[in-house]
């Protein structure tokens, strides 16, 4: 029996690992794809503090190496459920592992929506974002366009249209749903324009390397030239087959504050699955050493 596992690799996960293995407890993590999560999709990663510059992947690789140096346990598999009996918590995975812990502290992440078009995740950190926070400085003076219409989609467009000379929203939509005071901010902005009831058909390539999209509206299909595309079209927790164990919100993510405790003694949730104001490395990072510190004092008191 492990004394705690971690159900995800970003970088909440292997935070909690890192605090796990240094507090004396023996970690597994377990992850379904690659370790590092979103980050991995940044091509330059400038705001994690400590480090001038570096990629997704490298931040990745060095968190990896770090908590398996600590001593902690790592498996490729896909959690689908976790059961909790007192003081034995037993994680089953699609590829029929069963793992047992004290504790379970549960770093799941989220997934971008994407536009499922061909050649999309070729492009990603190649011309497509998601984050102005984290990319917009690679196009500043450049020119971008921003998908989607709802309160996140006008706060990226707003970042970027500090740093971009030209910002085109893309709404599919007839008008956007978000914020009235943040369509007021965004478009009184000389540099940014809109267009609403377009469909994103296709991404365009010159060269391989990424040069636009191609819309169409009632039925007409134009080109839209720009460097970069930011896809703000909503974020997908994977939280459902824990909800017996921590209850979720309305949209899905778990609804625990910055305790990262759940409605389950033993079961504690990190990172972007949970429900938050700000995502980035950072706060995912946070979370994973208080969910880590929550589930050796829990331990402890066995």
């Amino acid at each position: 029996m492990y004394d705690i596992v971690i159900v995800g690799g970003g970088p909440a996960g292997m935070t909690a690992a890192l605090y796990a293995q240094r507090n004396g407890k023996q970690a597994l993590v377990i992850e379904k794809a690659g370790f590092g999560g979103q980050i991995t999709h940044s091509p330059k990663i400038e705001n994690f503090p400590g480090t001038l510059t570096m990629s997704g992947n490298e931040l990745a690789d060095k968190m990896l190496s770090q908590i398996l140096e600590q001593g902690a346990e790592i498996e490729f598999e896909t959690v689908t459920a976790v059961e909790a009996d007192g003081d034995k918590k037993t994680v089953r995975t699609e590829e029929g592992g069963v793992y047992e812990g004290r504790a379970v502290i549960l770093a799941t992440g989220v997934r971008h929506r994407m536009l499922g078009l061909p050649g999309e995740d070729d492009l990603v950190g190649e011309g497509i974002s998601f984050c102005a926070v984290c990319d917009g400085d690679f196009y500043k003076n450049k020119v971008v366009c921003v998908a989607g219409g709802g309160n996140s989609a006008l706060q990226e467009a707003i970042l970027l249209s500090d740093k971009c000379s030209r910002v085109i929203m893309l709404q599919d939509l007839p008008a956007f749903t978000g914020e009235q005071t943040l369509q007021n901010i965004l478009f009184a902005r000389k540099n940014v324009s809109a267009r609403t009831g377009v469909t994103i058909t296709r991404l365009l390539t010159a060269d391989g390397v990424f040069s636009g999209v191609e819309i169409e509206t009632d039925g007409v299909k134009e080109t839209v030239a720009c460097d970069g595309l930011f896809v703000a079209i909503g974020l997908i927790p994977e939280n459902e087959a824990f909800r017996s164990l921590a209850a979720l919100n309305d949209w899905g993510y778990f609804d625990a504050d910055e305790r990262c405790l759940t409605k389950t003694p033993g079961v504690f949730v990190a990172g972007d699955c949970r429900s938050k104001a700000i995502r980035q490395v950072t706060t995912a990072a946070a979370d994973g050493t208080v969910a880590a510190l929550a589930a050796c004092r829990y331990i402890d008191a066995l």
